[in-house]
């Protein structure tokens, strides 16, 4: 039986970087569907319900903003979709009205595409949790606010500016919650973490 891949719709207007992503995200498994303006992806996201979308927030005809503007007053036909914006403007004033209108996260351009992939299974995993996580597995509150921000895509050198405190203690911290919930990597344990419900991306 094939396996069946998480559908990510792209909402770009700039081809070739629509080429671009819909290729790294094939290469990382998933599906991937590209959108050249806002009114063809909003009609995408109706007609196909992917499982995640990726807008520019400066898509022509309909902006990214009016996107997420028109599913929200849809929301409870469609479900929960999770919306990542996309953007080469690093303006908080933007990000803080796309955080307003309940995007999940704001990705700014160049793509670091490693980055990229480990917040969307972060969000994915958010989406699909499983109700019999194991209810032993507990993590303490610095373990869980270090494995948040990874999931968010943060470097054990951002976290530990962001925190204050020294990378050799987010590491711990890091560690310590891999080795409680059975995970290969930090990413992997970020995303059993948002899986289980023990934290929220």
């Amino acid at each position: 039986m094939a396996l069946l891949r998480n559908r990510i719709l792209c909402i770009e207007g700039d081809h070739a970087s629509a080429v671009l992503l819909a290729q790294e995200l094939i290469d990382r498994g998933f599906e991937a569907s590209v959108s050249h303006d806002g009114a063809e992806g909003l009609l995408a996201i109706l007609k196909d319900k992917p499982d995640l979308v990726l807008c520019d927030i400066n898509a022509p005809r309909m902006s990214g903003f009016e996107v997420l503007e028109r599913l929200n007053d849809i929301t409870p036909r469609l479900g929960r979709i999770p919306f990542l914006f996309l953007t080469a403007q690093n303006d908080r004033k933007s990000e803080l009205k796309g955080r307003q209108l309940g995007a999940d996260d704001y990705i700014t351009k160049p793509i670091d595409f490693d980055r990229l992939g480990l917040i969307i299974h972060a969000r994915l995993a958010g989406v699909a949790r499983n109700k019999l996580w194991p209810k032993r597995v507990k993590l303490n509150d610095n373990e869980t606010e270090i494995l948040t921000w990874v999931a968010r895509g943060n470097t054990s050198i951002e976290i530990s500016r962001k925190l204050r405190i020294p990378k050799r203690t987010v590491d711990f911290h890091i560690d310590n919650a891999r080795l409680k919930l059975g995970a290969q990597t930090r990413a992997a344990a970020a995303i059993k973490a948002a899986i289980g419900g023990l934290i929220k991306p």
